[in-house]
Parts: structure tokens; C-alpha cells; sequence
């Protein structure tokens, strides 16, 4: 029998049907358009610094970490070497595991232009190599109460005031470090020290706008030139290693698996102030792996950032009221994602529009079963306290982004650049205190030069996401030392 015969047409893979463009199952959006919107929204929630901002961003910078260095100075209660970890991006943004709840709505381009979170570490716990160890007996996972049995005599004697007291029956007195007393602590040092600064201002100094306690977290913004800063100062107790709670995550696949080494990623991590939805609030602290989330984020391809900045864009103001689902929660799923997916298919640099939509969707899913593992302690789920109808409204509305996502993005890109308006604005009225430029000739000449503008810059340009660490001497705090990652300047 004679093979079947293939036309030259069908044999060269020609097909007279005009190509269809890809469309989005569910919505029906064309998924170029999606892209094309996404790139849109990237563009106006990116800003570039020019030497006059980086030097603003600079001297907002100095100016805070002076304070605490003054603050250091009130009772020595902050260790006198200090390592701080400077983010970018609010609490309100998602940069730590922080409840938002008790915080106060802040609007960029309304109250400010750029945020910054600070965690500084109240008590530091660094000379240990093997797995850390803390008692979790009274708290739900995640979460720990910390005993200063772990200090020194010293130590205890200058923060028993910021702890709650436990006599046992042998009649040993137990000390645990109370988040909520530190930080009305460190909010009242604050306000001591900026109290002092502000009787004699200096030539260039910041105009201190604000200062708000939100919860545990103290928030600053500061008026530098044209710019509005928001600092987000958190207390947090810094420990090197690894928790043992955690270990067994390590014994896991992961998507950073040979792009960054194991020592990078458990180089330490913080117990932040934030309790368990019933746990209690004077006593217990929150693990946070805020400094391996830098390093992991080293190794996330930029069109799936692109699409986890526009999906919190629209989940912040969507899912506002009631508070349950948090930037934080979107960033987990991120990574989650990350482990789950193959890195080639993440790595699609047109593929923006899927990695929106996929978000959309792992985060309904979430909601719908109430679970939202932590990253790196999976056994915790952070959405386990939600009740049925929070997690049906909240559904619902996410329905609503998933049928019209074209819709949702055009509403994130209107936001952005109406808050880069106001910015723009209030620059041209120049209503905050203004600082020399780095151009202008005269003046004081201890004030930084184009060059610290210029190095400035490059740092912010060349180092987006990276952890870094200033090491301050509180007898000179105009000669801090950066770390970014493992590299001095």
C-alpha cells in the first residue's frame, strides 16, 4: 500500500488562518495589552534619581542614623556597636512580616515621596554557631517569647524596665523582653532626642514632619529639600544563625538552590515586635528572615518582580478594609512560586502578564482554603485566624481583578502617577525645607560634595534590594561605615 502523500503546504507547516492573539482564558484580556500595561505601571512606580535626590536620600539617611546614635547616648541601653538593616519600601509595603492593623494610612505623593524601613536591633544575640533555640512554649509558631537568661547580668540590669516579670516557684525571677515597653521606650527616647536637635537646627538639617507611634513601629517623615521621607523605624533583637525551628527548610529544594550560597541566606535573622492573632501582645515576638529575603530576592527574574509590584498595587487598596491580606502574604506566594516553577519559564522576560494573573490566582486560592504557608517555616500558616466571611468578601473582590485585570492595572497606573503629580508639585512650590544643591558654590563646608552625590546615586542605582548594614560609633556619628551584602564602603 502506497504511504499517504503530504502537501508542500502542510509539510512546511502553513496555515491560511490568521494568527490569533493570546488571550486570558478567564477575562478574556489580551495578554499583550497586559504586558503593555504592566511595563506602563513599572515606568511611573520607578523613579530615577538625579545628584540632588540621591544627596536628599542621603542626608535623611545621616540624619536618622545621628538620632540613634543620640538616642545610644540616653541610658547606653542600644549596643554602643550597632548593625542595622536598612530596606526599601514601608512597613506598609510588605518589606517585613509586621501586622498592619494598628498602623496609620500613609498615601505616596499625599504624605510622602519615598519610604524606608529600619530594623534596629535593640539587643543583639551573635556569638552563637549553633541552630538558636527559643522558647516557643507560650506561643503560637512563628512566634517566641525571649527570656534575658540569655544575657548578661549587665544587659538585664539596663532593660528589666522594658520587661514583663515571671517569679517561679523556686523563686527565680524570669525577665522576658516585652516588645510593646521597648518600643514605647525607644518611641519616648526618640522623641526626647529630636526634641534636643530641633532647639538647635542646623544649617541643612531635615524638618522633622512627623513622628508617630503605629503600634510597635515608630514612623518619621522627614522634609529634606524637595522630598518627603518616610522612615519606618522598627526595634527588633538581631540573632546570627538559624533558628531551629527552621532547620528543617533547609533540607529542601529551593529556587536559589546554587545562584547564591547557604551561608548568604542564613546569615541571621530578627525577632520583630508582632504577636499571634491570640497570643500576647506584651510578651511575644515574631521571626522575621528579613535578611534572607534580601538575598532571595537577588535571585528573582525581573518580569516576575514587575508583576508582584503591579498585584500589590491593586491588592493594597482592594483588600484594604478589613485587614487580612497583607503585602507580606503576596511576597510568600512569590516564593513559593519561585520553588515551584521551572527557573527557564520564570526567567521569560514576556511573560509579565501570566505571572500577574498567576498571582491573582495563588492568592484567591489562598484565601478561598484559608492557607498561606510561610516561606520558611511552612508549618505556620498565616492565614489560620481568618473567619469565613472575611475570607469570602475578600474572594469576591479578587474575582472581581481576575474578570477585568486590564481594568485593575489602568486604576494601579492612574494612582501612580497622580502621587508622582503631587510629588512633582509640591518640588515646583518647594514647601519643605531646602538643602544646598550639590551644584551651589559657598556655604558650609562640611556639607557633602557632588561627589558623595554622586557615589550616593550609584549605590542606590547599582544596589536595588540588597541588605544593607551601617555600623555607627555613637562618639562619631558623622563617619558611618556601609556594608552592602559583604562589600565595605
Amino acid at each position: 500500500m502506497a504511504a499517504p502523500t503530504v502537501s508542500k503546504a502542510a509539510s512546511l507547516g502553513c496555515n491560511n488562518k490568521p494568527a490569533f492573539p493570546e488571550l486570558d482564558f478567564r477575562s478574556g484580556a489580551r495578554v499583550e495589552e497586559l504586558n503593555k500595561l504592566i511595563q506602563e505601571f513599572t515606568k511611573h512606580d520607578q523613579r530615577e534619581y538625579d545628584d540632588q535626590r540621591a544627596l536628599e536620600i542621603h542626608t535623611a539617611k545621616d540624619f536618622i542614623f545621628s538620632m540613634l546614635g543620640m538616642v545610644q547616648k540616653l541610658d547606653q541601653k542600644l549596643p554602643v556597636a550597632n548593625e542595622y538593616l536598612l530596606l526599601s519600601g514601608g512597613v506598609r509595603e510588605g518589606v517585613v512580616d509586621l501586622d498592619l492593623d494598628e498602623l496609620n494610612v500613609y498615601a505616596r505623593g499625599t504624605d510622602y515621596d519615598m519610604d524606608f524601613t529600619l530594623l534596629v536591633p535593640a539587643l543583639k544575640l551573635h556569638d552563637r554557631n549553633q541552630p538558636v533555640t527559643l522558647d516557643m512554649r507560650h506561643s503560637a509558631l512563628c512566634h517566641s517569647w525571649l527570656s534575658l537568661r540569655l544575657f548578661d547580668e549587665g544587659t538585664i540590669s539596663k532593660w528589666k524596665d522594658c520587661c514583663t516579670i515571671v517569679d517561679h516557684i523556686n523563686g527565680a525571677t524570669n525577665y522576658f523582653f516585652s516588645p510593646t515597653k521597648v518600643a514605647d521606650w525607644f518611641y519616648d527616647s526618640i522623641s526626647i532626642v529630636l526634641s534636643e536637635v530641633q532647639k538647635k537646627p542646623q544649617r541643612g538639617m531635615p524638618k522633622v514632619e512627623k513622628v508617630e507611634k503605629n503600634g510597635t513601629i515608630i514612623s518619621i517623615i522627614l522634609g529634606v529639600g524637595s522630598s518627603r521621607m518616610l522612615y519606618d523605624i522598627v526595634p527588633v533583637v538581631s540573632f546570627k544563625g538559624w533558628p531551629a525551628v527552621a532547620q528543617s527548610w533547609l533540607m529542601e529544594n529551593h529556587f536559589w538552590d546554587g545562584k547564591i550560597t547557604e551561608e548568604e541566606v542564613i546569615s541571621g535573622f530578627y525577632l520583630v515586635p508582632a504577636c499571634s492573632y491570640k497570643g500576647k501582645k506584651d510578651n511575644e515576638w515574631r521571626l522575621s528572615f528579613a535578611r534572607s529575603e534580601v538575598q532571595l530576592k537577588k535571585c528573582i527574574s525581573g518580569s516576575l518582580m514587575q508583576a508582584y509590584q503591579a498585584c500589590k498595587a491593586i491588592i493594597i487598596k482592594l483588600l484594604s478594609r478589613p485587614k487580612a491580606i497583607s503585602p507580606y502574604h503576596l511576597r510568600s506566594m512569590m516564593l513559593w512560586a519561585c520553588d515551584r516553577l521551572p527557573a527557564n519559564y520564570l526567567a521569560q522576560e514576556d511573560y509579565a502578564a501570566h505571572f500577574l494573573l498567576g498571582l491573582i490566582d495563588d492568592l484567591q486560592h489562598c484565601l478561598v482554603n484559608k492557607m498561606c504557608p510561610n516561606y520558611f517555616i511552612p508549618q505556620c500558616n498565616m492565614l489560620e485566624h481568618l473567619s469565613e466571611e472575611t475570607v469570602v468578601l475578600h474572594a469576591r473582590k479578587l474575582s472581581s481583578v481576575r474578570s477585568d485585570p486590564a481594568e485593575h492595572l489602568r486604576t494601579a497606573i492612574e494612582h501612580v502617577k497622580a502621587a508622582n503629580r503631587l510629588t512633582l508639585e509640591l518640588q515646583r512650590r518647594g514647601s519643605t525645607t531646602s538643602i544646598p544643591s550639590p551644584q551651589s558654590d559657598g556655604g558650609d563646608p562640611n556639607q557633602p560634595d557632588d561627589r558623595l552625590a554622586k557615589k550616593l546615586q550609584q549605590l542606590v542605582t547599582e544596589n536595588p534590594g540588597k541588605s544593607i548594614s551601617v555600623f555607627i560609633n555613637p562618639d562619631d556619628v558623622t563617619r558611618p561605615h556601609f556594608r552592602i551584602d559583604d562589600k565595605f564602603f
